[in-house]
């Protein structure tokens, strides 16, 4: 399991965001006042948009706080927890899941002709994936995984303004603002290449990985916002684990740990503003396995995130079992 927080500034994203809610606008009259909307159809596909970041356990999205630059609130968070194992050499069962949080927070205009208020709606996004996949021994310390992944997740908006703006209101968008909610699942799969070679001298561990999961709504989601995405993504992570001479802990060699991570997004995520990200961690790990412990290994690792025009620190904990 792994709990990871992150905060970064970005100057290009608020300007991507507003490109994608202010584009195709359409003026919608309420009691003499008006909203200014937005391609609800394109609304919904950015939402999902969104929620592809965290289909797949990722270390550099795990978690994400972007500030926007005219607030200075954040606008996209993301919060993922997630993990995946092998079941056992004997039976190379692969099985991983997650879930994740998004909230988007856009930022519409009201007007009654005269005077303007800006209109903060509130998009909250729950989604969680599992994926089943087989481990195909290709050489020592190699396997080929093909992973079959399934996600099931929500929309839910929250329209946060005063009651007499939206008095007398008809225009049926709007009711979505305020109460709208849109189911979503997603089919597909991912292929990894994964090495692993474990040592006294050193653990080492590399992992190269293709997702490729279709997002697309379902069910009783409104009309209006039958939205989907591509969740696609190539990435890249590995991890060395070196023994401290000298010392111990729970009768086991206390470990320091380096890893890197890169993740190049190819599919809807695109369309939000993060096209890639890396990441740089150094931390520490604890050896509990001569324990009667329901963990074997406890990290601790602390990570630098960066990507085009953001960059931020994070502080990651994991647990192995």
């Amino acid at each position: 399991m792994y709990l990871r927080r992150l905060k970064s500034h970005m100057r290009r994203l608020p300007a991507a965001l507003l490109l994608l809610f202010s584009s195709c606008a359409v003026w919608a009259q309420t009691g003499g006042r008006a909203l200014s909307s937005v391609d609800l159809q394109r609304l919904a596909n950015g939402v999902l948009g969104v929620m592809s970041y965290t289909v797949a356990p990722d270390v550099t999205t795990s978690s994400i706080s972007v500030e926007n630059a005219a607030t200075g609130n954040p606008g996209l968070t993301m919060t993922q927890f997630g993990g995946g194992f092998t079941w056992s050499k004997g039976t190379p069962l692969y099985l991983e899941g997650n879930a994740a949080y998004s909230r988007y927070d856009p930022t519409f205009v009201a007007s009654d002709g005269t005077e303007q208020r800006a209109v903060p709606v509130k998009w909250n996004a729950f989604s969680a994936t599992g994926g089943v996949g087989w481990d195909f021994t290709i050489a020592e310390h190699w396997v080929l995984r093909p992973i079959f992944n399934f996600t099931l997740g929500y929309v839910a908006s929250d329209l946060v303004i005063a009651r007499w703006w939206l008095e007398n209101r008809t225009d049926t968008d709007l009711d979505f603002l305020e109460h709208g909610r849109l189911n979503a699942y997603g089919l597909g799969g991912s292929l990894m290449l994964d090495y692993e070679k474990f040592a006294p001298e050193a653990d080492h561990d590399l992992e190269l990985r293709y997702t490729n999961v279709q997002l697309r709504s379902y069910g009783n989601t409104d009309a209006a916002v039958e939205g989907r995405a591509t969740a696609a993504s190539a990435s890249v992570w590995a991890r060395r684990r070196v023994p401290l001479a000298g010392w111990a802990v729970w009768d086991r060699p206390v470990r320091y740990v380096l890893e890197g991570a890169y993740t190049q997004f190819l599919g809807s995520q695109t369309e939000i503003g993060f096209d890639r990200m890396a990441s740089l961690g150094v931390g520490i790990e604890f050896d509990s396995s001569a324990k009667d412990i329901w963990a074997t290994r406890w990290r601790a690792l602390l990570r630098y995130k960066f990507g085009p025009d953001i960059s931020g620190y994070s502080l990651g904990l994991a647990v192995s079992f």
